[in-house]
């Protein structure tokens, strides 16, 4: 397998394109390339370019893209996270493995049971954090999109799309029931609750907003299991 890393920049046939600080030492000292190598870069917006390092020293490098792969291995339809805020650890866990299963977005909300404090001062550097992590998954999983993270301080400010569920069990549907109405969709947007889940008024205006509750099955699962273990269930359905 060929090295592959994200850069957000405008692609264009055989110009030289600049590689970031980080970036290059990652090729430089884990990878070990060196001018001359070949490497695969995307953007996020569509397929994929092979690249030859022109460049690589300890203030960044650069490639000239060689030969453009129009690749698609997106989902054919896009799944949306909201996700309610919990520990560091656990967010990070759902963002890593739902971007390698496809998710199109993430949503990490400040629900009223949320076991994660975010000031706002801190706000900023956590969204790095959090973005990177996306970042290093899609180059790992071989994503040609690529998915971001935002963060709401109350449920009523997240964005929904498409054919909408909210994970509870109070009158929910069973996955049994819904998965076949997935193959219409071109979005989905799920919403899983915190440690302990959604109160009864967030549940509330979820439904007030067209979201259907939906139970997954007979089992409670984590948080931080929820979105990665339906997003490989809605990727075995379409």
């Amino acid at each position: 397998m060929q090295c592959r890393i994200y850069l957000d920049v405008n692609f264009a046939p055989e110009s030289l394109v600049d590689i970031g600080f980080e970036q290059t030492r990652y090729l430089r000292q884990v990878m070990r390339l060196q001018a001359g190598d070949t490497i695969v870069v995307f953007n996020g917006r569509g397929g994929e370019y092979l690249a030859e390092l022109m460049r690589l020293s300890k203030d960044g490098g650069q490639c000239q893209l060689v030969e453009f792969i129009d690749v698609h291995r997106e989902l054919p339809c896009r799944v949306h996270i909201i996700q309610a805020a919990n520990r560091s650890e656990k967010i990070e866990t759902v963002l890593q493995k739902a971007t390698e299963m496809g998710a199109s977005s993430f949503q990490i909300v400040n629900s009223e049971r949320a076991t994660l404090n975010l000031p706002s001062n801190k706000r900023d550097k956590r969204l790095q954090r959090w973005q990177k992590i996306i970042v290093e998954a899609a180059e790992q999983s071989e994503r040609t999109a690529m998915p971001e993270v935002v963060w709401h301080d109350k449920v009523s400010q997240t964005s929904h799309h498409g054919q909408c569920f909210v994970l509870h069990p109070r009158d929910a549907s069973m996955w049994q029931d819904i998965r076949s109405d997935l193959l219409q969709q071109k979005d989905i947007t799920l919403a899983v609750g915190p440690e302990g889940g959604w109160t009864n008024q967030e549940l509330d205006y979820f439904q007030s907003q067209g979201f259907q509750p939906l139970c997954f099955g007979a089992r409670v699962m984590r948080t931080e299991t929820a979105a990665p273990a339906l997003l490989a269930a809605i990727q075995a359905v379409l």
